[in-house]
């Protein structure tokens, strides 16, 4: 016997395949014999658009992409990925059956290998075989069905965004579409002479720096400048010395607005792209925004340039880049991941400048200071420029700290104004004495609050643990954090006044069957006053029962979820509860934003999809879960 076909018939995914199952070993080795077993490297095409098919490919090893070429742009659009285990070729089964006629012109579909693919050619004549088998007929019918209904789904979304956008390019763009293939790369051995010599002859900003295959590092323009040029390194050093390690990657089939959100977050401009642990190219900020929104590069760079005469600029900008995003449906969290990185910029920005036109003036900073956001920029949830909220830390207690912070703290409002964030009607800035002092001063504040837990002093506290550091002494806001955290464990009936108060917030529930929800005598819903706030506050004493003090929601769940707290399947459930809230509620507010409005949180029932009033009665049932959850502790 044959050991090849032997072991190709060993493997589990053709033994137990359809075409194979079932049958006695030698008439499956004899059918197996009329087969080819092919492989393919990366981006070879493995069935060409003009080609007439002689069989089915079943994918042993690797992916392809079943490919349709855009003739307006040149581009090519994956209509489908196909995985080890599944059949290419579907096509080909009605010229097969007889059932179509023979059309001379190409088919204008082709199947590209998007990694090594192994692949068994199964010609017709086995087909033929294996006809009469119920079980094959049953298992073709069930994948073409399958892959119909994906493949229209696919074409339905592509056409739909595209009509949407008017854009003739499919927006939801992945990171290989736009990656560069040929990253330039050295060993770890390599000297950094040579590798500023490839970054030269290449005129690339970075080389990756890998060890068999395996990436260890990166060195960028940045890392030669300040590593080389400004510390005087010796150029016959081996590269790593002067790499960085283990540097932010990602994968190829992830889509744009991942990897525009990965590089803003993490304030790096290359991002290695990986496949199966290998490289597979590099995509910079300039490939994401040539591509897809040259509007990011250039509020980018007005905000790292800007000046007080140039900050009202800025506003447009980052609107201009959420209509963009909101337009092209990327998810409501990567949104605000995005926009709140581009607002913290802005902000430090202001801050930096700020400081920078007292120096002018001739007042020096006179001890370190943490500057923090309150509210929804606390939260990170601001993606329209709303009012103000913000405090000031600073570390000694002197009449020359107050001074200065007094004149700083004005400044810095005073700018954030021009640049659009309107003045906070209740005086939550650092520009008001109350919202600004030493270490000292902020811990009196706590304890007042906390000791006369007052309807007033209440919601000051509310706002107040939404906070978050934007900029100033990351040793000083661990000093403030401990020293607030030592004021909770002190006060448990803050924790217990601040529960009263959820209690009569209930969020509401919409129990009713979606057919009756038009007999309702509620027809709409307050999401930010009814919902949106008791989440948040819910959150907010469950994360402080158990010692967080600052940070985002998703960053309290996160939290909650590794102190097991949360269980992972209700960490989840409450992710996916908070995104369809937000979803609805930001782009409602956008809509009225952009069609001159008067903002609303108001949403009413009668505009909503079914899909949308099915996903908001399961949301708000996990959202009353968490606030029951936070009331219970002091029931």
């Amino acid at each position: 016997m044959d050991q090849n076909l032997y072991n190709l018939y060993r493997l589990e995914a053709v033994r137990l395949h359809p075409f194979f199952q079932g049958v006695e070993s030698d008439t499956a080795l004899s059918l197996l014999s009329l087969c080819e077993v092919r492989r393919y490297g990366k981006n070879d095409i493995i069935l060409k658009k003009d080609k007439q098919r002689e069989g089915l490919l079943l994918i042993l090893e690797g992916l392809s992409e079943v490919l349709v070429k855009n003739e307006h742009n040149g581009r090519e659009e994956v209509l489908e990925v196909v995985q080890a285990g599944e059949l290419i070729g579907f096509s080909s089964l009605a010229d097969f059956l007889g059932v179509s006629k023979q059309i001379d012109t190409e088919s204008m579909v082709e199947v590209k290998a998007s990694s090594e693919v192994r692949a068994m050619f199964i010609p017709f004549e086995v087909v033929r075989k294996r006809w009469d088998d119920p079980s094959v007929h049953d298992y073709l019918l069930t994948q073409a069905a399958i892959r119909l209904k994906d493949v229209y789904a696919s074409l339905a979304e592509q056409v739909k965004r595209a009509t949407d956008c008017g854009e003739n390019d499919a927006f939801m763009v992945r990171v290989q579409d736009v990656m560069s293939t040929e990253a330039a790369a050295v060993g770890p051995a390599a000297t950094i002479q040579e590798a500023a010599k490839l970054m030269h002859s290449r005129k690339i900003s970075s080389v990756l720096v890998a060890d068999n295959d395996c990436l260890i590092g990166i060195i960028t323009e940045r890392d030669i400048v300040e590593r080389v040029a400004a510390k005087g390194a010796d150029l016959s050093s081996q590269a790593r010395t002067i790499m960085t390690e283990n540097p932010v990657t990602i994968s190829r089939f992830a889509y744009y607005y991942d990897a525009l959100s990965l590089i803003l977050l993490k304030g790096v401009k290359h991002l290695p792209v990986m496949e199966d642990s290998k490289v597979a190219g590099i995509v910079t900020l300039s490939d994401l925004l040539r591509k897809k929104n040259e509007n990011v590069m250039k509020t980018v760079l007005k905000i790292e340039k800007a000046d007080r005469g140039s900050l009202p600029q800025i506003k447009t900008g980052i609107y201009d880049i959420i209509d963009s995003l909101i337009r092209d449906r990327v998810p409501i969290l990567k949104i605000l991941e995005i926009i709140t990185k581009l607002y913290d910029r802005l902000t430090g920005r202001i801050i930096a400048l700020s400081i920078s036109e007292l120096v002018e003036k001739g007042l020096q900073q006179p001890c370190e200071f943490a500057f923090y956001q309150m509210g929804s920029s606390g939260r990170g949830e601001q993606f329209m420029l709303t009012d103000q909220d913000h405090f000031l830390v600073y570390e000694n207690h002197s009449e020359d700290a107050s001074a200065f912070f007094d004149v700083l703290g004005k400044r810095i409002t005073s700018n954030m104004e021009a640049a659009g964030f309107a003045r906070c009607k209740g005086l939550m800035m650092c520009s008001e004495q109350k919202w600004r002092g030493s270490l000292a001063d902020w811990e009196e504040r706590l304890r007042t609050w906390m000791l006369q837990s007052t309807n007033d002093h209440l919601l000051l506290a509310q706002n107040f643990f939404s906070y978050r550091l934007i900029a100033g002494s990351e040793g000083l806001h661990a000093k403030f954090e401990a020293q607030s955290a030592k004021q909770i464990k002190r006060s448990r009936i803050f924790l217990y006044r601040l529960a009263q108060l959820e209690r009569d917030h209930s969020i509401p529930t919409l129990d009713q069957p979606i057919r009756s929800l038009f007999k309702l005598h509620r027809k709409s819903m307050d999401m930010k006053k009814e919902v949106l706030f008791p989440y948040h506050h819910s959150l907010q004493i469950l994360s402080l029962m158990h010692g967080k003090i600052s940070g985002t929601p998703l960053e309290k769940i996160d939290f909650l979820k590794d102190r097991q707290v949360f269980s992972k399947e209700f960490a989840h459930d409450l992710k996916e509860a908070v995104s369809t809230i937000m979803t609805l509620y930001v782009t409602q507010r956008w809509q009225q934003e952009k069609s001159g409005a008067a903002l609303s949180s108001v949403v009413s029932f009668t505009r909503m999809s079914t899909r949308e009033k099915e996903e908001l009665i399961l949301s708000l049932k996990t959202l009353r879960e968490l606030q029951s959850q936070a009331i219970a502790g002091f029931s």
